[in-house]
């Protein structure tokens, strides 16, 4: 039986942003530091879906000379805000969130870590959600189904009312692990309730007519 939809949880990379672009540089960034050569292909797929630490272990794993504790120091000592400016916002993401923040709660489950806030106060997003989770501040991260459980108890709501945007096989995993329905973002690969090729196809959505 379905319930009257209250919450809209969205995934950052890859949904409200395009950050492969950004992705690339940054830990290339890191890598060249130590005197390494740039990401193949596989590895920015890899780094593109997973949180900051589990990014490094698997970029440095070939590099045991380098502890990943010295690759953090760097990191921290380094702001990831001159690469925000190359994270490209969904095009109609902004008429989105103005279509749905005063009927929905909205939310974020990321695996990004210490980068979420000042991406959302680079772009002035901030404003429109009412709980970000990270890889951070989470219990666990994704795919562990923490961060949408964190929401939902945030807003005491229900699993039945509320919905995910993702576009990976992290988020399926995500969704799945919390019994939650999932929209698929420009992956028609994924297990998902439903799937889009952009946010405004998201308001012709069953859940959304209710």
């Amino acid at each position: 039986m379905s319930s009257m939809l209250k919450t809209i949880i969205f995934d950052c990379d890859g949904v409200m942003f395009e950050s492969r672009n950004a992705n690339r540089r940054y830990y290339n960034f890191l890598l060249a530091h130590f005197g390494y050569p740039e990401m193949d292909e596989s590895e920015l797929d890899f780094v593109h879906m997973h949180n900051v630490y589990d990014s490094v272990s698997h970029l440095f794993r070939n590099h045991p000379q380098t502890s990943e504790e010295l690759v953090h120091k760097f990191r921290k000592d380094n702001s990831y805000r001159p690469f925000l400016k190359y994270m490209d916002m969904a095009p109609d993401l902004l008429e989105f969130l103005d279509k749905t923040s005063s009927t929905y709660n909205l939310a974020i489950a990321t695996n990004r870590t210490d980068t979420m806030i000042p991406l959302l106060q680079e772009f002035d997003l901030g404003k429109y959600f009412g709980k970000v989770m990270t890889a951070d501040n989470s219990r666990k991260p994704k795919p562990a189904a923490d961060p949408l459980l964190e929401i939902l108890e945030h807003f005491d709501c229900k699993v039945n009312e509320a919905i995910y945007i993702g576009d990976s096989s992290v988020d399926e995993e995500t969704a799945e692990n919390c019994g939650m329905r999932l929209i698929a973002y420009r992956n028609p690969t994924l297990k998902a309730a439903y799937y889009v090729e952009n946010f405004l196809d998201i308001l012709s959505l069953d859940p959304f007519k209710e």
